[in-house]
């Protein structure tokens, strides 16, 4: 992969470039990014241009030292980082993820009854995710492996797995390099790479792939450089957008400032734009504030059959309204605002006031956790409706068309 691949990002792309050049490249990196930030992308380039680059001393010999004298004199933008690797024998190897010193860790499940779940046997499937998903999470992944509704762990045989492939001599490059995707999967098991990862064999390279970082093992995130890769920039999602994904102009910019810096998401939402998303929540908010409990209860039903992808759709657009109620109450017309929406932020303005959206905002961010989190949708909306009614009983305004 390259780093022309990844969308934006090139302050980072910059930063990971001159650590190696200055020889000040820890052996142990997490890649701490939100979904959507390209950070797997981001790992994967990285992983890509180290195992090409010539030996200069070991890579954890000189943390924060001076390069050796006489080491080679690498790239310096992302430009000609790409350049210079497609130039380089082992690239197209890289490019099919077939490279022999880079290995990958993942969350799987179970394929054999009979033997304990390692990345290995997914191998196959890994590699073609990551070339037609490049943003996707990981409820993509394990749908994209039939895993249904079962949960993904990195087990203590893929540790073991793990220190078995590194403690192999490289077959073609320098390095040897572990790319660990969402490490927040690992459990207690992680403890058995503690001694790997603070002791490494020579040039190996450690790159940990993470969204939340509260959800790794502390002695783990105490032995790894820290990597932030921020959320995107709207301006490089809405070309991402317009290029690679062929979207018009104005649907771009439109799903780009709703995305919150997510690609991904960005993406889910073209795929469900022909939704009304602003029926259903007319619908929500009369049967709260107007029509009572049948209308509730048969919302909910409706709302329940949808599909976790789609109701965490609703929730975020929604949340997207509220954020621009507030913006239009306190910026007035001082912004691009498409008609449609104006006029529902308006009317969100008359049912409820700043502390009240907030409120809501909170609400309807812990639902899309709890979704996420495979909770029951029927109770989860219904104490949803209840919350919402309590939040904002005392300003009721019927949404009519």
């Amino acid at each position: 992969m390259l780093f022309k691949d990844i969308i934006g990002q090139q302050e980072v792309k910059t930063q990971l470039l001159e650590l190696v050049q200055h020889n000040r490249l820890s052996h142990a990196l997490i890649f701490l990014g939100r979904e959507g930030s390209g950070a797997l992308s981001l790992a994967i380039a990285f992983a890509d241009y180290i195992s090409l680059t010539p030996r200069a001393g070991s890579l954890s010999s000189s943390l924060f030292g001076e390069a050796p004298e006489g080491a080679p004199v690498l790239p310096t933008t992302p430009g000609e980082a790409d350049d210079w690797m497609q130039k380089q024998a082992g690239y197209s190897k890289l490019k099919e993820l077939v490279h022999p010193d880079i290995h990958f860790s993942y969350p799987v499940v179970t394929k054999k009854p009979s033997s304990p779940p390692i990345s290995t046997d997914y191998i196959n499937e890994w590699r073609e995710f990551i070339k037609n998903y490049p943003y996707g999470n990981v409820y993509d992944w394990l749908q994209f492996i039939g895993a249904e509704n079962k949960q993904g762990n990195i087990t203590a045989n893929e540790c073991n797995d793990i220190i078995r492939k590194l403690s192999l001599k490289s077959f073609e490059s320098e390095y040897k390099t572990l790319v660990m995707w969402m490490p927040e999967y690992l459990g207690n098991e992680g403890n058995k790479l503690l001694k790997l990862i603070e002791e490494p064999p020579a040039n190996t390279l450690f790159i940990l792939v993470a969204e939340n970082e509260s959800q790794i093992l502390p002695t783990i995130l105490s032995r790894c450089q820290l990597i932030r890769i921020p959320s995107l920039e709207t301006r490089d999602i809405e070309d991402a957008l317009m290029h690679r994904n062929k979207t018009e102009a104005a649907i771009a910019r439109q799903t780009a400032s709703v995305s919150e810096g997510n690609y991904r998401e960005a993406l889910q939402m073209l795929q469900h734009a022909d939704e009304d998303w602003q029926s259903l929540l007319r619908d929500w908010l009369n049967a709260v504030l107007k029509t009572g409990p049948v209308a509730q209860t048969k919302w909910v039903e409706e709302i329940s059959k949808l599909g976790r992808e789609r109701q965490k759709q609703f929730l975020r657009y929604f949340n997207h309204l509220l954020e621009q109620a507030i913006r239009l109450g306190i910026m007035g017309n001082n912004f691009y605002l498409p008609d449609k929406e104006k006029d529902f932020a308006e009317r969100l303005n008359k049912i409820a006031a700043l502390p009240q959206q907030q409120a809501i905002i909170e609400e309807l961010d812990k639902a899309a956790y709890y979704i996420e989190r495979n909770a029951n949708a029927k109770i989860l909306f219904h104490a949803l409706t209840i919350k919402l009614y309590h939040i904002i009983q005392d300003k009721i305004v019927f949404l009519t068309n």
